[in-house]
């Protein structure tokens, strides 16, 4: 998927990104569109160097700015991994729910969908939650293990 094809909700995921930019006062520069484009191509959470290595133009003090500002105006969002390197994905409003597995060896993120059947347990969960007053905002369900590439260099 490229940020000019449509997003999860049929809409154009370019038009999602520039709307949401100019909501919180920002523009769609040349920059912060190579970060959703490196974004999108990759299809999994990416942390800084990887999103650096898929663009060698990228200036890292840029892609690191770029990153906060997207994350701030909902484009984004921050990902937590099991390394020193957070990742980075488009924001799930753009590209649909889903969670994560995790590689505790590597750090490295992929996306996972859950059966029907564990959201459906989630939102009674969240029911569950809100009759005791919690607001629920979200919620996040990771797999934490080890990849197909770090479970066959351990002879695993």
């Amino acid at each position: 998927m490229s940020a000019h094809d449509d997003g999860a909700d049929g809409t154009d995921l370019l038009a999602s990104v520039d709307q949401r930019l100019r909501a919180a006062g920002l523009r769609n520069s040349r920059s912060r569109q190579v970060v959703v484009d490196v974004l999108v191509g990759a299809g999994r959470p990416l942390s800084l160097p990887e999103i650096l290595e898929a663009d060698v133009e990228l200036a890292q003090s840029s892609a690191y700015r770029n990153l906060g500002e997207l994350v701030e105006a909902g484009v984004a969002r921050r990902v937590e991994s099991a390394d020193d390197h957070a990742r980075f994905e488009l924001h799930e409003s753009l590209t649909g729910h889903h969670h994560h597995l995790v590689c505790t060896t590597c750090g490295r993120v992929e996306d996972f969908d859950v059966p029907d059947d564990f959201e459906a347990g989630i939102d009674v969960m969240v029911h569950a939650a809100e009759s005791q007053g919690f607001r629920i905002d979200a919620h996040r369900f990771d797999l934490l293990g080890r990849c197909a590439r770090c479970s066959s260099a351990s002879g695993d």
